[in-house]
């Protein structure tokens, strides 16, 4: 824990620094905010042993405090500071310097842009308690069966990103950003990328093999009115994870997203295409030398509010693998898992809501074993923000 802060307050010292003299120059566009969620899963099918425990049910709680602080005219600092099921983490630490709107360079820990929901993956600015399957972050049934999704949100890393905004007239809007970041990491022998590695609780977060990881996203949006608009995006990430730089990973992505009125739909589609080299280690099925899987996550999502206090919302939303596994994992050559939620948030008080979903689950009978194919999972949750 005290390396954990430790650390946390080596990074975060010059974004403060800069606070400090922000202050001193007189500049006062400073915005201090937070959300913090308390959430209560409960999966009836889960049994009382640990061995059969396949999910993190029970109470879980999200934390997030950011500052940030206009500078100048062209220069802003931001730092953020969360604590969730992994603890501490420091998942924002950068500098924003702008040319003008279409050329800003950030600079320092920030999770690179990819798709849509990465944007809004706070508990404060989603209808749900769990995030949707392709950016999972520890809430699925069955998930060290999966290794989270395709790509867990947030994702923060060290580097650096140019990007910015363009308008061709009054409505239709270009956003733009490419970024080279330390890309992520796994041990020797791994068959899988390991996501706690880039998460401060690691002894050092720094690339383990010297050669960056690159990326962009692209994305048009048409408004249509005041409440009418329609996003269209893609984006695409590639890397090495090992120390050798032998394997690499490709993650490519899609998105959509409308808003009609109270209504906004949303669907997104991620890829992750990767090579693994488990060498002396038996694979489940006939190969040698480096293997490649692939996996794919899809959802889409409706929400409506109906007024200010209701919002409804439903999701479908899956994940599917192909290729080569280690000898003793349940998976299958080709395995998938889909899942259908509905919720609903109250809101009691200003800046406070109640979330609560249901999940129904679906699992393909062979790989199921001794578990169910279906599985019901109930959440109830308490958000503030502030």
């Amino acid at each position: 824990m005290r390396q954990r802060l430790l650390y946390i307050a080596a990074v975060a010292a010059p974004v403060l620094l800069t606070v400090l003299a922000a202050t001193r120059a007189g500049a006062i566009e400073r915005n201090f905010a937070g959300s913090a969620q308390l959430d209560y899963l409960l999966v009836p099918a889960e049994r009382a042993t640990a061995a059969a425990r396949t999910t993190f049910d029970g109470f879980t709680s999200e934390v997030a405090l950011k500052l940030a602080v206009d500078v100048s005219d062209k220069l802003s600092a931001n730092v953020k500071i969360c604590h969730g099921c992994h603890g501490f983490e420091l998942p924002m630490g950068y500098f924003d310097y702008r040319l003008q709107d279409e050329l800003n360079f950030r600079i320092g820990r920030f999770s690179p842009s990819f798709g849509a929901f990465n944007v809004r993956h706070d508990p404060a600015n989603h209808a749900t308690s769990s995030k949707p399957l392709p950016y999972d972050m520890g809430r699925m049934l069955r998930m060290r069966e999966w290794n989270l999704g395709v790509l867990p949100s947030p994702f923060p890393d060290n580097g650096l990103e140019i990007g910015g905004t363009h308008w061709f007239g009054d409505q239709v809007q270009m956003d733009y950003a490419t970024y080279a970041v330390s890309g992520f990491k796994g041990d020797a022998l791994a068959y899988d990328i390991e996501w706690s590695h880039s998460y401060s609780q690691t002894s050092l977060l720094v690339d383990n093999n010297g050669r960056p990881a690159v990326g962009a996203r692209m994305a048009f949006t048409l408004r249509v009115g005041e409440a009418n608009d329609l996003t269209a995006g893609a984006s695409v990430m590639y890397g090495t994870w090992d120390q050798e730089n032998r394997l690499s990973y490709t993650i490519a992505g899609a998105d959509l997203a409308a808003r009609v009125g109270r209504t906004q739909l949303r669907f997104e589609y991620l890829m992750r295409r990767q090579a693994f080299d488990l060498r002396d280690r038996p694979l489940k099925y006939p190969g040698s030398g480096i293997q490649i899987f692939d996996k794919h996550g899809a959802y889409m999502e409706v929400e409506r509010t109906i007024n200010e206090s209701v919002t409804l919302v439903g999701r479908a939303d899956g994940l599917y693998r192909v290729g080569n596994l280690p000898m003793d994992s349940p998976l299958e050559r080709r395995s998938w898992v889909g899942r259908l939620t509905g919720g609903a948030t109250l809101a009691v008080l200003p800046g406070w809501r109640i979330k609560g979903s249901a999940e129904l689950w679906a699992f393909p009978p062979r790989q199921t074993q001794d578990q169910a194919i279906y599985e019901l999972a109930l959440h109830l949750a308490l958000v503030g923000t502030f």
